[in-house]
Parts: structure tokens; sequence; C-alpha cells
């Protein structure tokens, strides 16, 4: 009361117009507000002036941990920059230990927002001496990606260049398929069961499923010979394991089943190509994608309260190829194709 009461009695003593009053941690806001450029407005502020680096002190931390990351293998090198960047993430987001953090998940997805990007980058150059930029987070989403951007910087050495392979150009390079994956009706989950299907003539077609809230639709209909009473359906669509593609359960509820099946598919057809999905987080691989829309919004609406927020990109035709190349960590282009019937054709 008392501050509240002294603050009411300086706004009066100005007598301004518009007055605002706030209780501010300056050092924290200053740092967000002014992370892409200074601002006047926060001149005359004394709590909110920056304090002046050591440029000389910055540059000798810099070059100690570049000499001692210099001495390591590759992988222990990895390692110290993991714990570092972990224990800063940790101490970030009030973690009680690193162990907390899991080094392959978006830091979006751990709970960053632009105040605490800022918090980490500002750890991060007291630690390491590095100017690093306040979009370092969003730059590099994971522990892991940011691990590689560090010891790039420290040791000059840019990341994967070890394992990189010299590609040579052709002209006449063929696109050749070496990974599929499916989802279709008949309980066909790969490439080698629908083969298995076609080549012993077995039927796809079944009874409709009982556990998409379809009662009322089936109560009325199946009883009713001139509907149909049998459908060529996915039967475990609904089945998907949110956490596994770093989703929360809400938002994967508003997501259109189309999504959900295409990261799985997409998980599957890398794995199928004997790559580890994992190793491609960075590199430039493009995703494309046939698709059109399917209407699943409208059976979402009722559920508004609690997938509010997630809808449009859950229900966005032009959402699913970034869907999937942000889950996976992809960097090359990503396209949705609506090209009605011909769609997947023109996406490969």
């Amino acid at each position: 009361p008392e501050l509240a009461v002294t603050a009411l009695q300086a706004a009066l003593d100005r007598d301004d117009t518009s007055v605002v009053v706030a209780d501010v941690v300056w050092d924290r806001f200053a740092a967000s507000f002014t992370a892409l450029r200074p601002s006047p407005l926060l001149d005359e502020i004394p709590e909110a002036r920056p304090a002046s680096p050591d440029t000389a002190d910055a540059g000798e931390e810099q070059a100690q941990l570049g000499r001692r990351l210099a001495a390591l293998t590759p992988a222990e090198r990895d390692t110290h920059l993991l714990d570092l960047v972990r224990a800063q993430v940790a101490a970030v987001l009030g973690h009680a230990t690193p162990d907390a953090v899991p080094a392959d998940r978006a830091f979006q997805r751990q709970g960053f927002d632009s105040l605490t990007a800022v918090e980490l980058r500002n750890r991060l150059t007291a630690e390491t001496g590095l100017a690093l930029p306040s979009t370092l987070v969003f730059d590099h989403p994971t522990p892991l990606a940011l691990v590689a951007h560090l010891a790039a910087e420290l040791t000059g050495i840019p990341a994967g260049a070890a394992e990189r392979e010299r590609v040579t150009a052709v002209d006449d390079d063929p696109i050749v398929i070496v990974g599929m994956a499916c989802r279709l009706p008949g309980g066909v989950d790969t490439a080698d069961e629908l083969w298995g299907m076609v080549a012993a003539g077995r039927d796809g077609i079944s009874d409709f499923p009982l556990d998409r809230g379809w009662d009322s639709f089936l109560d009325g209909r199946l009883s009713d010979t001139s509907f149909p009473r049998q459908g060529g359906f996915v039967y475990d669509a609904g089945a998907f394991d949110a956490g596994f593609f770093g989703i929360s359960p809400r938002e994967a509820l508003a997501m259109d089943p189309q999504q959900r099946l295409l990261l799985e598919v997409s998980w599957e057809a890398v794995e199928s190509a004997g790559v580890d999905p994992s190793r491609l987080k960075g590199e430039r691989v493009g995703v494309f994608a046939g698709a059109s829309f399917q209407g699943y919004a409208s059976t979402a609406m009722g559920r508004d309260q609690e997938v509010g927020g997630h809808l449009l990109t859950g229900n966005a035709t032009s959402v699913l190829s970034g869907r999937v190349a942000y889950s996976f960590g992809f960097e090359g282009p990503a396209v949705t194709v609506d090209t009605a019937c011909s769609s997947s054709l023109v996406a490969l």
C-alpha cells in the first residue's frame, strides 16, 4: 500500500496526461527489449543500462575454452559443450538438475520464450566469450544443434565437417525411391504388407470403426440398407504417440489425422532407407507432400476449449510439410501440393 500511494502521489504531482505505474525488473526487461536494437526510451533509466562487457576478458575466456576443446576428441568436446548448455538451460528454466533438459527437444517445446532466450544467450556469452545473437535458440532449436554451433564457433571447424561426404552432381541423376512407408485400409502398415495383400487377393474393405465418435451417424444408417455398411478405413488412425514427436496431447487432438499419419510414415520411410532420422537434423532435406482438405476441423470445433489455439495450424493443409520439417529439424524446402487427384504424383 505504501508503494502504491507513493506512486499515485508521484503521478498526480507530474500532471501527465497518460501515466503507467509498473514494477519492472529492468535488467531482465531491458535485455529482451533491446535485444535487436538499442532503445532511446530507456536511456534515462540507470537500472536499464547494460553493463559494459570487458572485451579483453571475453576474448580470453573464448581462447581458454577453445584451447580446452582442442585437446579433446570430437565426442569429448561435444559432451563437454552439451553439459555446459544443459546446465545453463536448467538454470534459466528453473530445473533442479541439467538431467531434466532433453538434448534433442526443441527449446520452444521446453518452454523458452523471447525473454528466456535472451537470458540463455547472455549466460552462454558469459561462459564462452562469444558474441552470440539474441535469436540463438531459434536459429539452433535444440541443445544438440546449439552444441554443434558453439563447437564450430570455438574451434573454427564447421559442424559435421568430419562426417560430410563429398557429393558430385551429375546431369542425368535419376530420382530413386530408397524408402517407403504407408498406412492403408486392411491393416496395411508397410509396403511389404501391401504387396502381401495384393498377392493374396485379400479385401481391404471392413466395417465402420467404433472409436471415431460416429455413434449417431451409424445408429441411423447401418439399419438402412440404402447406405453403405462398410468402407476402407485406417483403423489405428486415432493411435498417435504425440510425445515421441514432442507434441502435447491437446495439440495432437487438434491436428488433422493427415498430419499425424504423415509424421509417422515420414519417420518410417527414412528408417526403411537405412537412415537414422535424428542424424538428418539441420541438413538440407526437402519435404514435398501431396494433400487435400479433409474437414477434420469441423469435428474438432466442439472441443474448442480443449484445443483452442492449435486448430489453425492443426488443420491447414499448407502446414503438413512444414510440420514434418520442423519436427525432424530439416532445413530444406517444405512444400505441400494440392492439385486434387494428382497431388501425390506432382509432389513426387
